[in-house]
């Protein structure tokens, strides 16, 4: 949905991409709130999550040793300091939007996958599942960053309707209620989904794929300029920036009449450089 070329520099190309800062910060963030629940409801503190800051960033590196790289021209240590001690606000600001010592999540970090009647499938891993004593469901979602003006809320919603429809072919339930956490701003932002919402997601998620399918086999992936390209790693092979893309490592076919729109759908998992299922973000 970002930029079809993008696309197939992630998915099929898979041109490698260096870590950031801000992204690694919202996947510590991340950890540390699901690990913040492993604590009974009494012990579920603000300072209690910061402490599980530094712990948990270890852990992160031991997992993926390559983010060190982030810091590694930082040789006073004074940098990694602030970006830690951003971490441990973001998690000090989740207490003001939500209170952990009234909240039992049914589940964190959930991996959903489902199939469509089109054979399409679908998967991806939802922060947080609340379930309410009635049998209510509500997704929640952390955002570091800060809440979109309305007129850009549309992006962020999807990404929640479409966990919302995977549970919903999956459990038969429709969701109560979707939840957006923005601990950058301080913000919450929610929809209450109905099945109609849901029917518009899948029928947009079927043409999505569709325009994927078809820019797979013609190999015709176009960039689609925008403010984001500036952080972008693949400036270099972009035809915006003057670069020229890889060879296209798969056999691909003439476009017919009418075949003519990209995809516009963000990651994908991929089998043999080839698309098999849309992932939720």
């Amino acid at each position: 949905m970002q930029c079809p070329l993008l696309y197939r520099f992630r998915v099929i190309d898979k041109l490698p991409e260096k870590p950031s800062e801000a992204a690694t910060r919202g996947t510590l963030v991340h950890a540390v709130l699901e690990r913040l629940f492993d604590a009974p409801a009494a012990d579920r503190t603000a300072p209690r999550a910061r402490a599980l800051v530094p712990g948990q960033w270890d852990r992160l590196l031991e997992a993926r040793p390559e983010l060190g790289e982030l810091f590694a021209d930082d040789a006073g240590g004074e940098r990694l300091a602030r970006w830690l001690g951003e971490a441990e606000r973001l998690v000090e600001r989740w207490f003001s939007l939500e209170d952990p010592t009234r909240l039992e999540p049914a589940e964190r970090e959930m991996f959903v996958e489902t199939e469509l009647e089109s054979g399409l499938r679908l998967r991806g891993v939802i922060d947080r599942i609340d379930v309410a004593p009635t049998g209510e469901v509500r997704i929640v979602d952390y955002k570091t960053g800060k809440a979109p003006r309305p007129e850009y809320a549309e992006g962020p919603l999807f990404q929640m309707k479409f966990y919302a429809l995977v549970i919903w072919r999956l459990k038969g339930i429709v969701p109560r209620r979707l939840q957006l956490v923005y601990l950058g701003s301080g913000d919450v932002l929610t929809y209450d989904p109905v099945v109609a919402d849901l029917e518009r997601v899948e029928r947009k998620l079927l043409a999505l794929w569709e325009a994927i399918s078809l820019a797979t086999e013609t190999g015709d992936w176009r960039p689609r300029p925008t403010k984001l390209c500036g952080w972008c790693d693949h400036q270099a092979v972009c035809p915006e920036f003057g670069g020229t893309p890889p060879v296209y490592p798969l056999s691909v076919r003439p476009a017919g009449p009418g075949e003519d729109d990209q995809g516009r759908m963000g990651p994908v998992l991929a089998e043999a450089g080839r698309p098999v299922a849309l992932e939720g973000l």
